[in-house]
């Protein structure tokens, strides 16, 4: 430090010929203000950062602030921008900069009084600056607005209560009131309003009531309150409680258990950080959200074992352990609150899936109670990054279960085999290796053989899961096929008869959808799903058995008989459709399953003829496809899917609760639509059943194969389909992404292609969609497609940035210097592929219209412009002649000289043909441009009118 740089070629010296020292701040400062015009806005506040701290002139370091707090408001930290005017301020109280940059950042904090009193001095100091006396009267305008709306607000917010809370109120006022404020709460304001007018203890009153309409309307009104503010989620806790929360999550009515679900979720995210806003001093009033958030998960893992909680409010509760404690990335080292979980949790979530329905004394459950525990253990297992996590988990598992079996009870035993059955359907690993432990096959064998119905089938449906894996299922091959031919034979029992069989399906699909690698005889399979057909079609049998069924068809269908069979049945078919929408959601893995085993949407490995060759002769296996496997038989099976109504049964499957749609599942119901948009004449009718809404979410949320396969299903309806139809509403917007995510060299060229066709038709639509897409970052994407050398792609390319060029950010890509953008447009003009020259044209007619720099920029990209543009306006396909001489209209206003050079071109010639001719409705449009384009040139002096 301290030393000295001379030379005038380095940074040290400016045009003065000043010399700096490393370390000054008037150095840094001007640095700074470089960096700040030429638009580098985090180079410059380092810059100025580094001036403060060697600064000691204290007139000097006010600029520096007031310098730094404009590059704040660039950056739209208007906290700190607001803090550094302020110290600019306190040096020079007059300093009309810094006030200005305050107000500005104080009016986009939302506080309307401190900006308007900044603005006030500013006008003060300078009466006759128009910007100050606009911002003035703006500001004035806006706090007379919210004073109203908050007086108004107030007033409002106090009467809905007094509705809410009066005895004698009819019904439909108290809905009214209701609905009212839970909108109010919504917004930010309104929820301010709310809590500031002793909202939360006329909330907690509402609770109080117990009535159902009035605990619902008060948990949603608080939703909205906490979402995305953590003082006032931290309020929440402190004034209703965590413990109350839990004890109306409780309460058995599915609706209030999902809204009080849904208020812990927007509290957690509050307190996690889903909280963006700046509090600036108010920081200190929000406590540490540590305490509380471990508060909430020993309330939620007490909550999963109290015999008073409904099956609905365990449902929520493991709902949110799922979705909160598991990491979101894999990439966040964090992962404490698994360990936390499994340490005082594993064993109540074990209890869960222990429970057996059937006997006394169990915990209240839902049907989809003990699925949604094994998701959850399956996720808390996925997320421990060691052996000895994985081997602390598996051992707490291990005893939890030795410690239930009792040669004395067999209660106990039967809920340690369940609990087993828990670990087998999430984390198998764990779940196969206590299978495994010596005298646990045994004790399945003694249960098949129990008299007590129960215990048969807390056995038979352990042996099926038990066969989850091929490597198992040959193990159980030898050991269990007898035992479940047996009882499958010796039953008279329904509910048991049909699990045998199950288990008998899965056994014989063990070889996938290899023909050569058949379990069982010819024959046996069809008869097995004729058999699961039958039971599915019966209405008698309850739906807990005949979900069943579809499990062994899910299975069942690998093989491509079965599979041509099961479309054949169409009341086999609706009636899994029927099931899919019942309230047991334990059902969608194996529908999603069988829809895409039929429609054959799995992932095949592509043969390749040497290598079969080169198998054979070396004796090895080679899979073979059965011959009902081929397209032909495809396409016909996905026509009677749809005809059965699938499309209304995947949608209603994707509403699914988020913890038993697992990423797994979404990805098969991904696979399926994808399969059954091939066809673009079978487009119409998923849109028309609201296929092309519940493909959505499919492709925001799930696993990356899932997401591209939903994205590009996606791709092929937006492509040929009107968007505001096949995307009605706000949900449009959500399209754009998952179309921008095709565009990547990862991605095939029919997903490119689509995907552009699918963008080019939402950019036609409005402005709004325009911007969407620019700011998923699509523009360097379509434009790196417009140099493919796939004639369709770039075509498809080229057609979307013509929808695109009428915004303004496109414009100015185009008007920047040293890039070949505008060139390349000109020279697509000039290829044999007549859309292409269309959509090239388009585009530049629509550039020269809106920049008039542009023409003058066309004229210098290459020399062959001139010959281009001829060749546009004598062009065979109307539409491209049209905008070839909409070109040369908008050339020969946008410069005088450009004009004459165009007049003194062969140009003219052509434009006194076509404007000569005589008027005709089919090729007005261009007769009409080329006359224009003339009287133009009149007007310019360049011609003269024949006399």
């Amino acid at each position: 430090m301290g030393f000295q740089v001379k030379s005038t070629a380095q940074r040290g010296e400016g045009k003065t010929g000043i010399v700096y020292t490393m370390g000054d701040p008037v150095q840094f400062k001007d640095e700074g203000n470089k960096h700040f015009q030429a638009g580098d806005i985090d180079k410059a506040i380092e810059c100025y950062t580094n001036a403060i701290k060697t600064c000691k002139d204290k007139m000097l370091l006010g600029v520096i602030h007031r310098n730094r707090s404009a590059c704040y408001l660039k950056k739209e930290n208007y906290a700190q921008a607001a803090s550094d005017a302020s110290r600019a301020i306190d040096v020079n109280a007059s300093d009309i900069k810094a006030l200005y940059r305050r107000c500005q950042a104080y009016e986009k904090l939302g506080k309307l009084d401190m900006a308007f009193k900044d603005v006030q001095r500013c006008a003060t100091i300078e009466p006759k600056n128009k910007t100050f006396l606009e911002t003035l009267r703006r500001l004035g305008a806006e706090i007379q607005q919210k004073l109203k709306t908050t007086f108004s607000t107030d007033s409002r917010v106090q009467n809905m209560f007094d509705i809410l809370l009066e005895e004698e109120a009819d019904k439909e006022k108290k809905e009214k009131a209701a609905n009212n404020l839970i909108v109010l709460a919504r917004e930010d304001a309104g929820a301010e309003r709310i809590f500031q007018n002793n909202g939360m203890s006329l909330l907690i009153q509402l609770i109080d009531t117990g009535k159902p309409e009035m605990v619902l309307a008060a948990i949603r009104t608080l939703s909205g309150m906490c979402t995305g503010h953590k003082a006032r989620a931290t309020a929440i806790i402190y004034f209703v409680g965590i413990d109350k929360l839990c004890s109306i999550m409780a309460t058995d009515n599915e609706e209030i258990a999902v809204a009080t679900c849904n208020l812990f979720q927007c509290v957690y995210d509050s307190l996690t950080g889903g909280d963006k806003r700046v509090y600036g001093k108010e920081e200190s009033l929000v406590l540490d959200s540590t305490k509380d958030l471990k508060t909430i998960l020993l309330a939620l893992l007490d909550m999963i074992v109290n015999k008073n909680v409904s099956g609905h409010g365990r449902d929520q509760a493991l709902n949110l352990l799922s979705k909160n404690v598991p990491r979101k990335d894999k990439k966040d080292q964090d992962h404490s609150k698994t360990l936390f979980t499994i340490d005082h949790g594993l064993k109540k979530i074990l209890k869960v899936c222990g429970q057996v329905p059937d006997l006394p004394n169990q915990l209240p459950m839902t049907d989809n109670t003990q699925l949604i525990a094994s998701i959850l253990l399956n996720k808390l297992y996925d997320d421990l990054r060691c052996d000895p996590e994985r081997d602390n988990f598996r051992d707490i598992c291990d005893e939890y279960i030795k410690n239930k079996f009792d040669p004395n009870n067999m209660d106990k035993n039967i809920h340690a085999i369940n609990a087993l059955s828990g670990l087998l359907q999430g984390p198998f690993e764990v779940g196969n290796i206590l299978a495994g432990r010596q005298g646990v096959m045994e004790m399945m064998v003694a249960l098949c053989g129990s008299e007590r119905e129960v215990d048969q089938l807390v056995a038979v449906e352990a042996l099926i899961h038990a066969s989850s894996k091929m490597s198992r299922a040959s193990f159980i091959i030898t050991n269990g096929v007898s035992l479940l031919k047996d009882i499958y034979k010796k039953t008279k029992n329904e509910k048991i008869k049909i699990r045998a069989l199950v288990g008998l399906c899965k056994l014989g699909s063990a070889g996938g959808d290899d023909y050569s690698m058949r379990q069982f005889a010819e024959g046996s399979t069809e008869k097995l799903a004729k058999q699961c057909r039958k039971w599915l079609c019966n209405p008698s049998i309850d739906v807990r058995t005949r979900k069943w069924a579809i499990e062994g068809l899910a299975y069942l269908t690998n093989d491509a008989d079965v599979k041509d069979d099961f479309v054949e049945d169409e009341p086999a078919m609706r009636a899994m459709f029927e099931l899919s929408k019942s309230t047991d959601k334990t059902i969608l893995y194996a529908v999603a399953c069988t829809l895409v085993n039929c429609t054959n949407s799995y992932d095949k490995k592509e043969i390749i003829p040497e290598l079969v060759q080169l198998a054979q002769f070396s004796k090895q296996h080679v899979p073979e496809q059965h011959p009902k496997d081929k397209k032909d038989f495809v396409a016909k099976r996905v026509k009677r899917l749809l005809k059965a109504g699938v499309i209304s049964a995947l949608t209603c499957m994707v509403k699914a609760d988020s913890s038993i749609l697992t990423d797994q599942t979404k990805e098969m119901l991904a696979r399926v639509f994808l399969a059954l948009a091939e066809d673009a004449k079978d487009r119409g009718t998923i849109v028309a059943q609201g296929g092309g809404k519940a493909l959505i979410p499919l492709a925001l949320e799930g696993t990356e194969a899932g997401k591209i396969r939903a994205s590009h299903a996606l791709a092929k309806i937006a492509a040929i389909s009107n968007p505001d139809i096949a995307f009605p509403g706000e949900r449009i917007y959500e399209v754009v992404r998952p179309l921008v995510s095709l565009l990547n060299t990862e991605r095939d060229g029919l997903q490119n292609y689509e995907a552009l066709m699918g963008l080019t038709n939402l950019a036609a639509l409005n402005d709004k969609l325009r911007v969407k897409i620019i700011k998923e970052k699509a523009l360097p994407e379509i434009e790196n497609y417009m140099f493919e050398e796939h004639e369709q792609i770039r075509q498809a390319a080229t057609e979307c940035m013509c929808n695109l060029v009428v915004c303004k950010e496109v414009q100015e890509r185009y008007m920047e210097d040293g890039n070949d953008k505008l060139k390349l447009l000109v020279l697509l003009c000039s290829e044999d592929d007549e859309k292409l020259q269309r959509a090239a044209a388009g585009a530049l007619a629509m550039l020269t219209a809106a920049q008039k720099k542009l023409c003058t920029k066309l004229t210098l990209v290459t020399v062959q412009w001139m010959e281009i543009l001829q060749r546009l306006c004598l062009h065979d396909n109307l539409q491209v002649q049209h905008r070839g001489l909409v070109i040369v209209y908008n050339m020969l206003n946008a410069d005088s000289e450009l004009a004459k050079k165009l007049i003194e071109s062969e140009i003219l010639e052509i434009l006194s043909v076509i404007g000569k001719q005589e008027d005709n409705p089919s090729k007005q449009e261009v007769i009409d441009v080329a006359r224009s384009c003339l009287v133009k040139a009149m007007d310019l002096g360049l011609i003269k009118p024949f006399s």
